[in-house]
């Protein structure tokens, strides 16, 4: 069965998308859900002509994304925690916390968009964590875990 969706879904693809899924998994979640609408010949020729349309945006919007890219390559992030003696964080770092320190920085991103490499983060030290700025741009980022 073909759909095409109306949302991202992490584990299907992007919106507007055209996505070939089992029938019970289109009929019974993912249409009544909003996620999507059946691809049927009309269906695909109105998103044909949508997609047409918003090539132009997209492009700006791919563009803007390189250029923040661009200037938060060369960023550094410290983040603070609290630790033991032994250098453990109580708790951990999360994705809420880089979100946060970017945006001290002056750029807007959503912790959504940042996954964090490798394991949870329990020591004090250096990591990487990928952020993702479009669909098609994301750029890893370096980050210090310092004693508060």
């Amino acid at each position: 069965m073909e759909i095409i969706l109306k949302k991202d879904y992490k584990s299907l693809g992007h919106q507007d998308d055209i996505v070939d899924v089992k029938p019970g998994y289109g009929r019974n979640f993912l249409i009544p859900k909003g996620y999507a609408t059946l691809a049927t010949p009309t269906a695909k020729k109105i998103h044909a002509e949508n997609l047409k349309q918003r090539a132009h945006k997209e492009a700006k919007l791919k563009e803007e994304a390189m250029k923040i890219a661009a200037q938060l390559e060369n960023k550094k992030l410290k983040i603070g925690a609290k630790t033991s003696t032994a250098g453990k964080i109580f708790g951990s770092v999360n994705t809420i916390q880089i979100a946060e320190a970017i945006n001290k920085k002056g750029f807007d991103i959503d912790r959504k968009n940042i996954t964090i490499k490798g394991d949870v983060i329990k020591e004090v030290g250096t990591y990487t964590a990928i952020v993702k700025l479009h669909k098609e741009v994301s750029l890893e980022i370096e980050f210090t875990v310092v004693s508060e």
